[in-house]
């Protein structure tokens, strides 16, 4: 059935400006680093990009390496971009890829030369048939690689016409002044960072946000549930089937803690008094902050993602309320 995105979807969620350009972001952005490769079901995914759009969420997160099988994330949103999403519908959208984690074997395949930048772009190109990715990033600095090489790199990238606005992802905040400060050199300012901020991973209030600011740069954390840690999925131990029990998932057992099941428990209280879930607070909670631009979210069901969309109905947080945040984040 040919699918016809809701005509009301710009009226169903905020937009921000992205720091101090021209782009607005959805406050809630869809990211597809799991539940979209080739082990994934593509119809799941497939209702989920739909169901996004038509709530609005114009932007969507990828990279050279997702799926798993790694590049099966892009190739998979390619296919819906045909399917559903071809023609005028591309310049509603924002699309972003990036490279710097090993994506092939071999000294070209992995950190950030202007060989493997640029080789990875043409590659995540073709497997989403795009012409053009409306953000690239660099996803890790690389200790071994100039940092002007890296840059120049993202510089004529934007000159080539391959994306309209570059990123950077996982620098440190002196990583980051400098990567600006060069980028701002060549004249392809930074649009956006992606940082890994939530409750329980508060590194970049010691110094990041300030840089951000500085320069005019938006910001969009990623994993803002803490792998799902801020949900209610842990209230009770550790489920067979959730990523920490999981052998293969990015979270592992020993991160979940007797001491974070309290804060876990804690917090999940006191959302329930704010007439939210947990995993909706710590969605607001991020985007209490003007410096956050928009929440990289995942999803593995339709339902998860309007859960997910609902933390944007209770934005507002009373001092006593972050007070008591505080006090069971120590």
């Amino acid at each position: 059935m040919q699918y016809t995105p809701a005509t009301d979807r710009y009226e169903q969620i905020p937009y921000n400006r992205c720091g101090k350009s021209g782009i607005k972001l959805p406050a809630i952005s869809l990211g597809l680093w799991h539940n979209f490769g080739s082990v994934d079901v593509f119809e799941n995914g497939r209702a989920i990009v739909r169901r996004a759009f038509d709530k609005g969420i114009t932007h969507f997160d990828l990279a050279n390496n997702y799926g798993p099988t790694p590049g099966s994330a892009e190739e998979n949103f390619g296919t819906i971009l045909k399917k559903d999403f071809g023609g005028y519908l591309r310049d509603e959208l924002i699309i972003s890829s990036k490279a710097g984690y090993t994506m092939w074997p071999g000294p070209y395949g992995d950190w950030g030369s202007r060989k493997y930048l640029v080789s990875s772009l043409d590659q995540s190109l073709q497997r989403m048939g795009l012409d053009y990715v409306d953000i690239f990033y660099s996803h890790r600095p690389d200790p071994e690689t100039p940092i002007e090489e890296t840059m120049g790199a993202l510089d004529s990238i934007v000159r080539s016409g391959k994306a309209l606005y570059v990123g950077l992802s996982n620098y440190s905040a002196t990583e980051t002044e400098t990567a600006v400060k060069v980028l701002q050199s060549l004249g392809t300012p930074c649009l956006i960072y992606q940082p890994k901020y939530s409750m329980f991973e508060r590194w970049v209030e010691n110094g990041l946000l300030d840089v951000l600011e500085k320069y005019g740069i938006g910001c969009i954390p990623f994993s803002p549930l803490a792998q799902g840690m801020l949900t209610d999925r842990y209230l009770n131990g550790i489920p067979a089937d959730s990523r920490a029990g999981r052998t293969t998932g990015h979270l592992q057992t020993n991160e979940i803690t007797e001491d974070k099941l309290l804060k876990i428990r804690q917090l999940n209280d006191l959302a329930g008094k704010r007439g939210q879930s947990l995993a909706q607070m710590a969605l607001s909670w991020l985007l209490k902050d003007k410096r956050i631009t928009t929440v990289l979210i995942g999803a593995s069901s339709v339902q998860q993602l309007d859960n997910n969309l609902a933390s944007l109905d209770n934005l507002n947080y009373t001092s006593a309320e972050l007070d008591a945040i505080e006090a069971i984040l120590k």
